[in-house]
């Protein structure tokens, strides 16, 4: 048993038992999720008066698509692009923005610290109930980090006692365990997982050791109702991971030497802690949020540059919504009041802190004729930066006796420079005169719901410009730094599709397409964004509605990026389909079988020069729910 593992087991132990023994267990069914959207505005909002665009998965959505991390389950979905440098660094992008745009939350704490976007990783489904993708400028609700869109992973939250314990087995292994007692009053969970993944090769000769990832996560939460007008919650998630990694090779001529096998590793060590309180006064008219969120990330590097950093943000936040017309929770208009003060904290290299002030006002309005509007204004004011004001409206509307809905937003956006981008690295010398990059953001879209309900097509159009984009380069610029913000204009544009429909009670197909075209000023392509990216899923119920059996089918095709080597050329990689197989089968009411094979025939392909991407692996898994 590995260390990260055996500190958290120690520690999960006496709950769990506690937890286990805390009430009589009983048969815990699947928690059906109303249609809404958790992270829509400073309250959820339901997804047919949501005007901007987004998509949520469900674990068993997740599940049927064969992917057991975080990363995985984001690849295909509209207006996402996601690209790996081995299986320990990911970036996500949204609509062609940087991965530093992309705002990545669980359960509505900033994953990241420190003014540094999180790198996903060994971020494992186990204790994942759902994830939703908002695309499009989110900063009024989030801030300088939400610039083109947020990814939030929300966790399993159980709504009576029970829990569940999983084991898989194959490229390495995986155990998972969660119990929560809950009464009329107050509800006590625990959930433990940790996944031993033996990875892959990264070069691209496959001459070398594979490098896996072990990651270990213990997390904690409850929640108490001491009256009809306050309740009390918290959560605490700890996560300790390592992951293996080669070294670059600095004389490289090709994919095949770039890089070059070493025992190097890293450990990461993640703490997010929230504490929150409710509180419902003028008959539930007016409504109360305080919340304090801490988030630690702590990364030690054995190479041959050995290094240590600690990257904190502390946050807290205040939140008042006012019922226009009745009750805030069921008022079809609603007043909100964000406050906000966050400081971030980096060691490493220098140490630095940076603090800031935000006040936002959000407007929502539900109207008789199917039309929802949300409106929000957000002021940031950073100890380090210019102050800046930022705005996003959305509006919906169904037209009344048909099967449309029409949406559309526009807005604009936020990012701040990071630290290292103003005090460098070793290697880079930083540029302390960058300014914010500001963008502005429109879309346009058209549901189409099938006849009986049984599904929906959705098609957006979208429009961002990005001013002041920062880029870097390896040789230093005429005023000496290695980074600046770019003269001109960025620009996105593209199409997004989405599709589900349920063909039989028993078959369900779905498909995603976007395509995207994004270039600097200067009209050269963004490198690591795929201009067209399609995915096709199905899954079909059988073994007598026992079980099931799905395929996950991703085709990324015209994706740009930089050649470390030769002359650093962009261009483009290789074009590549994978194809995912899952199924279940119950053994019992409370008792199932699962298997999953990822990359089903094998493909050699890559999402960046000079890394390969995994190939062919299968698990098998059972779990059990009580």
């Amino acid at each position: 048993m590995s260390e990260p593992f055996r500190r958290l087991g120690l520690t999960a132990a006496p709950l769990a038992l506690a937890l286990a023994t805390a009430a009589p267990a009983r048969s815990q069914e699947p928690i059906l999720l109303d249609p809404i959207i958790l992270s829509g505005g400073f309250s959820p909002v339901s997804a047919a008066a949501y005007g901007r665009a987004a998509t949520v998965l469900t674990a068993e959505e997740m599940q049927q698509r064969g992917v057991a991390s975080v990363q995985d389950a984001l690849r295909g979905l509209p207006g996402v692009s996601v690209s790996s440098t081995g299986a320990s660094s990911t970036a996500v992008r949204i609509r062609g923005g940087e991965s530093r745009h992309t705002l990545i939350l669980i359960d509505g704490v900033n994953a990241g610290a420190g003014d540094q976007p999180y790198a996903l990783g060994g971020l494992d489904l186990a204790d994942v109930e759902r994830i939703e993708v908002l695309r499009g400028p989110q900063s009024v609700y989030y801030g300088s980090d939400a610039a083109t869109g947020v990814v939030n992973i929300i966790t399993r939250k159980a709504d009576r006692s029970g829990g569940y314990a999983r084991a898989e087995a194959g490229n390495g292994g995986a155990l998972a365990f969660g119990h929560a007692v809950v009464t009329d009053r107050w509800r006590l969970q625990a959930d433990l997982g940790y996944r031993d993944d033996n990875g892959y090769d990264h070069s691209v000769a496959g001459n070398g050791d594979k490098d896996g990832i072990r990651r270990a996560t213990l997390g904690f939460s409850g929640e108490w109702s001491a009256s009809e007008e306050l309740r009390l919650g918290f959560s605490s998630r700890h996560s300790e991971e390592r992951y293996w990694y080669d070294a670059t090779n600095y004389g490289a001529t090709s994919a095949e030497d770039y890089l070059l096998d070493a025992p190097f590793w890293a450990d990461r060590d993640e703490r997010i802690n929230l504490l929150w309180g409710e509180f419902a006064s003028l008959d539930g008219r007016l409504t109360h949020r305080l919340s304090w969120q801490d988030t630690v990330n702590e990364i030690t590097t054995h190479d041959d540059n050995p290094s240590e950093s600690k990257l904190r943000r502390r946050a807290w936040k205040y939140r008042a919504t006012y019922g226009l017309d009745g009750a805030a929770a069921s008022a079809d208009q609603t007043l909100a009041l964000s406050l906000e003060r966050i400081t971030d904290r980096t060691t490493g290299e220098a140490e630095r802190r940076w603090d800031t002030d935000a006040v936002a006002l959000e407007y929502r309005g539900a109207y008789a004729n199917g039309l929802d509007v949300q409106f929000g204004v957000r002021h940031d004011d950073n100890s380090r930066f210019q102050s800046k004001t930022t705005w996003n409206a959305g509006v919906s509307w169904r037209v009344e006796g048909t099967p449309w809905r029409l949406h559309a937003s526009a807005g604009t956006g936020l990012s701040n420079p990071q630290y290292y981008q103003i005090i460098g690295w070793p290697g880079s010398i930083g540029n302390p005169d960058l300014k914010p990059e500001e963008s502005r953001s429109v879309d346009l879209g058209v549901e189409y719901t099938l006849p009986d309900g049984r599904g929906t097509l959705d098609l957006t159009w979208f429009r961002e410009r990005l001013e002041d984009e920062i880029e870097w380069s390896g040789v230093p610029f005429p005023d000496g730094t290695n980074y600046r913000n770019q003269s001109g204009t960025s620009r996105r544009e593209g199409i997004e599709v989405a599709y589900r429909h349920d063909i039989t009670d028993s078959l369900t197909i779905g498909a995603a397409y976007t395509y995207l075209d994004a270039t600097d000023p200067d009209g050269s392509v963004e490198v690591r964004r795929p201009r067209h990216e399609l995915a096709l899923n199905a899954a079909l119920q059988s073994f007598g509605g026992r079980g099931w059996i799905a395929a996950d089918l991703r085709h990324v095709r015209d994706m740009a990026d930089t050649q470390f080597w030769g002359a650093y050329e962009t261009t483009n990689l290789p074009d590549f389909t994978t194809v995912n197989l899952a199924a279940s089968y119950d053994l019992t009411d409370s008792a199932r079988l699962t298997g999953r094979i990822t990359n089903l025939f094998d493909k050699e392909y890559s999402e960046t020069w000079g890394y390969a991407a995994p190939g062919r692996a299968a698990w098998v898994g059972v779990e059990t729910r009580w």
